[in-house]
């Protein structure tokens, strides 16, 4: 027995944002300037009220519509989102409600950005391997942009909000060479972590009437200051430039393998400018490096399955390619596997 991704999903919301708009509040900016930096056109947004969660219903919705599970399939959900509902209860808890999904059914949330998608399939093949669960769905959502304010270019030309799900699916058929999933190399350095940060709104900086049970009285101490976006743009692009090559030639030593064996590389999208700068300095051959943020912008966790998707309908993956996957960012947290495409 062993684990194979089955299926992937993704939603975009309808509202857009592109380069002519952010223009309109960043005058010495143009449009083309913006594409060429950043490898992107066009963002996502979220309506106002539209949250993580309906993402994901969102995306499940457009899984379950394809005929690849249904909801009493489903043995486990895994949430990755660091825009939940609420601190309480987990979000997972609510879409398992909305989605139909049996009550015997597991479900978390785990907060984690970049390197989301990553994380997520290892542990959704440590739930089937060890026999906890047959078919994982595996949501990735997150509502970035209701932390940015209008004027801060540094990241509101990047992000855009979207939603993901894959299934991961015990599987018995030998037409998918052993592991489809795996191994995995992982890394983690907190000390990162004051570069990409939304530094108000959890209980280390509380705004009004959350700080031990405070209402209007305890406004004054903390006020409302809305949950905001900040990013230290070169200490994020040195961070990558150090770890990635890294993480990358760890996936190699630990397989055996060269690039030649490797028919695609999908990395995080962050941005075009990055990707580029990380495929030279690495050697990857420019043919198998796959970029696809121009019509969604960096949607965080869930920038690797758009991309597989992308791909996938493309024509560039094809049944038993071996494609390795690199996602790294906020935390410092990243994360890399090899995949073998299995639809």
């Amino acid at each position: 027995m062993q684990v194979i991704l089955k299926a992937i999903e993704y939603y975009l919301p309808p509202s857009v944002l592109d380069n002519p708009q952010l223009c309109e509040v960043a005058p010495n900016w143009t449009p083309q300037k913006i594409q060429s930096k950043t490898g992107i056109e066009e963002r996502r947004i979220s309506e106002d009220g539209e949250l993580a969660s309906d993402l994901a219903v969102k995306a499940a919705t457009l899984l379950f519509e394809s005929g690849a599970c249904q909801p009493d399939d489903i043995d486990f959900l895994l949430l990755c989102t660091q825009s939940p509902d609420y601190f309480l209860p987990t979000t997972a808890c609510l879409l398992q409600h909305r989605l139909g999904l049996r009550t015997n059914c597991g479900a978390f949330d785990f907060n984690l950005g970049c390197s989301g998608f990553i994380y997520g399939l290892g542990v959704s093949k440590g739930l089937i391997e060890t026999g906890q669960a047959k078919n994982v769905l595996l949501i990735t959502a997150e509502t970035y942009t209701k932390f940015i304010t209008p004027n801060d270019m540094s990241v509101r030309a990047l992000f855009g909000d979207a939603s993901a799900a894959t299934l991961l699916t015990a599987n018995d058929s030998e037409d998918i060479p052993n592991p489809a999933i795996g191994p995995f190399v992982y890394g983690t350095d907190g000390r990162g972590a004051k570069n990409l940060i939304v530094k108000t709104g959890g209980m280390r900086s509380p705004v009004a009437g959350l700080a031990c049970g405070g209402g209007d009285e305890d406004a004054d101490e903390h006020p409302l200051v809305p949950p905001t976006l900040y990013m230290n743009g070169p200490e994020i692009f040195l961070f990558t430039l150090d770890a990635v090559p890294d993480l990358v030639q760890a996936m190699l030593d630990r397989t055996g393998m060269t690039f030649d064996d490797f028919d695609l590389f999908v990395f995080h999208q962050a941005n075009e400018y990055m990707l580029k700068h990380l495929r030279d300095k690495i050697e990857i051959p420019p043919d198998r490096f796959y970029v696809s943020m121009s019509h969604c912008g960096n949607t965080v966790s869930s920038t690797i399955p758009i991309a597989l998707k992308e791909a996938h309908k493309a024509g560039r993956l094809k049944t038993g390619d071996r494609i390795m996957l690199v996602g790294f960012g906020v935390g410092y947290s990243w994360g890399a596997t090899v995949l073998r495409w299995s639809f």
